[in-house]
């Protein structure tokens, strides 16, 4: 069986938006609880997850709120020399004066939010990519914290179980 994701195509911190920017992708494998995606036109591999748990506060408070998709994303793209590229959706636009922090063990990082993709998508600096995949390879879990253009505060936690696994099967098919 054959499963598709449509994805918006991302370039660094930008995404194109609309019907023609979009790529299909074809599921080639699945490692707990991470997904291995190939693409080709420009070949493109990646993993990805579903948050295992999510939190929304609002002044403090538990808020329940409507958010879009939540995934937590690591691509290759050897056309372009990119390895590694850690990415986040959070299933809404980010408050663009703040980041997202991914937490892992006592390891921190921040991910910028884009500004052409509506600013619901994420990014390592690229000079930090391969010091936060060693991370989620050591992890247990991920924790991503963020805060909506809205003022809600969100945590979201994803297992790592696969990842490694998933990420050395997506770098193997995009050599």
């Amino acid at each position: 069986m054959t499963f598709k994701l449509w994805i918006p195509v991302a370039f660094g911190l930008t995404v194109v938006a609309g019907a023609a920017a979009a790529q299909s992708a074809d599921r080639v494998a699945a490692h707990t609880d991470w997904s291995v995606f190939v693409a080709n036109d420009p070949k493109e591999c990646y993993i990805v997850s579903p948050p295992t748990s999510s939190a929304a506060k609002r002044d403090g408070k538990p808020a329940e709120v409507q958010r879009g998709d939540i995934r937590l994303f690591v691509s290759f793209r050897p056309a372009e020399k990119v390895t590694n590229e850690v990415s986040f959706t959070g299933g809404y636009p980010f408050d663009s004066g703040s980041g997202v922090t991914l937490t892992v063990g006592s390891d921190k990082f921040t991910l910028t939010p884009g500004q052409g993709d509506g600013g619901e998508w994420a990014w390592t600096d690229p000079s930090d990519d391969s010091r936060v995949v060693a991370a989620l390879r050591k992890g247990s879990s991920a924790k991503l914290a963020g805060r909506s253009s809205r003022g809600t505060s969100t945590e979201d936690t994803f297992s790592l179980s696969g990842f490694t696994a998933a990420i050395e099967d997506a770098a193997a098919r995009c050599r």
